[in-house]
């Protein structure tokens, strides 16, 4: 049965034809009423038979996000459709994303846009979508893409692109429409996550799914605990950091990118104290059976045991915590905490609270003194008509042009140039200075301006170990209390953060390397 809803909006009325069923008094789409059976041929519950279902959650990415997708479309060449509207404009003379798409390595990128339901339901604008490898829905708010494209002829060719092979994908709103459940949807509030009329259903690429995005950025991890699930307890919830993605293959979801990605619903044990499982850069998960398939670190010599032994001093409160990140191969093997209290709204205890960085501040000062004029450290600067100081030049560099290239939100600079952070936005940071023009400076040159990445060893103590190159950057003297690692020929970090003085993190953190890189 295939209703028509009428969806009012301002200056018109939107016809769509949605599939919903009546439960109560309360429209909710009909495939969220009971769980999708699994074929006898083994074809899958939630994702698509075919093609490649991309899910981010907002935020800025890593080459691995692009070219993730740029692979699942058919390669460089493939047709890229860049699909703008949620960002609300009237007109998009270029697509937001199509330069960050072409310097991916995109060569065939084609901004696809109309705000007019009844353009997007005719044969002459749908047609293009018949040759794209891919479509990327822009972020911004979901419920215009509903208004745009819901029950069109284009939005059934959004769906034949899966059917041949190819892929659909999208970041912050561009990620919820993705689902079947849309999460946030109302027109009026992006705060108000469930149950607007009209906008209850996404184009469903992931069979009862509801997505919510920028879950650890902006403190949502509870929302979908608190909303959606106990209504509707039959939904699988997906959501992922920022700059973090589910690459779905059939009900395989990959996880890749800078942070965590979660799980509301599954068959698994939730976290400790916790509505939802949290899974990690490499982690593999069956959205169909809703369990872990694997996890990042099987295989690896850093087991949990290991690293359990390691920090077992820490789980005492007392001792003053600790946190730790262990990464190779953008797969997060380790990211856990020690002797640190429950966060209020969940929040991890790897990203909540800060830690003092001490020395360990000297990268950040060896980025801000290539990206701006000489740091002023402990110079503040206050206006004339207030009393009030402001930020000065090393503390505004480090909450802006060091902080968004890679997605820092709880990084914070003293005015006497401390920085407090967390082992997880320190390995986004670690993953930005993997790419050379993550921080660039312009530059003239014959051609007019150019890029120029910084020199990226500055504030870093350099040294050799087993044949590459290592940067260590210590918390205090005699490699004490912190330690950030990379060395970047084995795409590998290691992270500790603790308030202990006396602990031997230069000590730990070798442990940790000849377990990670010993045997290659």
């Amino acid at each position: 049965m295939r209703p028509v809803i009428i969806v009012h909006s301002p200056g018109r009325t939107v016809l769509r034809m949605v599939r919903y069923a009546l439960l109560g008094a309360v429209l909710v789409p009909a495939t969220l009423l009971a769980q999708v059976p699994r074929a006898a041929t083994g074809a899958p519950r939630v994702g698509p038979p075919r093609g490649t279902v991309i899910v981010v959650g907002g935020g800025s990415m890593g080459p691995e996000i692009y070219q993730a997708f740029i692979d699942a479309a058919g390669g460089p060449d493939a047709l890229i459709l860049d699909v703008p509207n949620a960002g609300g404009a009237d007109s998009y003379p270029s697509g937001p994303g199509s330069r960050t798409w072409r310097q991916a390595g995109a060569r065939n990128i084609q901004l696809f846009f109309t705000k007019d339901p009844r353009v997007a339901d005719s044969d002459s604008f749908s047609t293009v979508v018949k040759k794209a490898g891919g479509v990327w829905f822009q972020g911004g708010r979901q419920f215009r893409l509903v208004d745009a494209y819901g029950g069109t002829k284009t939005e059934a060719e959004f769906n034949a692109v899966l059917a041949r092979g190819g892929v659909v994908g999208g970041s912050s709103a561009g990620a919820s429409i993705l689902g079947d459940f849309l999460v946030r949807g109302a027109p009026s509030n992006n705060n108000l996550i469930m149950d607007y009329p009209g906008y209850q259903k996404g184009f469903a690429y992931l069979r009862g799914v509801g997505v919510d995005q920028h879950v650890v950025a902006r403190e949502r991890l509870a929302d979908l605990a608190d909303s959606i699930i106990p209504r509707y307890p039959q939904l699988l919830g997906i959501s992922s950091d920022e700059g973090t993605a589910w690459v779905v293959r059939g009900d395989t979801g990959t996880i890749v990118g800078r942070s965590k990605a979660f799980v509301y619903g599954g068959n698994d044990p939730n976290d400790d104290g916790k509505p939802f499982l949290t899974l990690f850069p490499g982690d593999v998960y069956d959205l169909g059976a809703r369990r872990v398939m694997r996890r990042a670190y099987e295989g690896s010599e850093v087991t949990p045991a290991f690293i359990q032994a390691l920090f077992s001093k820490y789980e005492n409160a007392s001792a003053g915590g600790a946190t730790v990140l262990v990464a190779k191969d953008g797969k997060v093997l380790v990211d856990r905490s020690f002797g640190i209290p429950p966060q209020p709204r969940y929040m991890p205890t790897t990203t909540v609270p800060q830690f003092s960085l001490g020395r360990i501040s000297d990268v950040f000062t060896g980025i801000c003194s290539q990206l701006s004029e000489p740091t002023s450290i402990g110079v503040t600067y206050t206006p004339s008509d207030s009393a009030t100081p402001v930020m000065n030049q090393f503390q505004r560099c480090v909450a802006q042009r060091a902080s968004s290239p890679v997605g820092l939100h709880k990084t914070v600079a003293t005015d006497s140039g401390e920085v407090f952070s967390n082992v997880d936005e320190l390995y986004r940071m670690s993953l930005g200075l993997e790419q050379p023009l993550t921080y660039s400076r312009v530059t003239s040159g014959d051609a007019g301006a150019n890029r120029e990445g910084i020199d990226r060893s500055r504030g870093w103590e350099q040294d050799r170990y087993r044949g590459v190159a290592r940067y260590r950057a210590f918390a205090s003297a005699g490699g004490r209390r912190g330690v950030f690692v990379r060395v970047p020929e084995r795409k590998a970090t290691i992270l500790i953060l603790t308030n202990d003085e006396s602990a031997d993190v230069r000590g730990m953190s070798d442990a940790i390397a000849e377990k990670l890189l010993g045997n290659r």
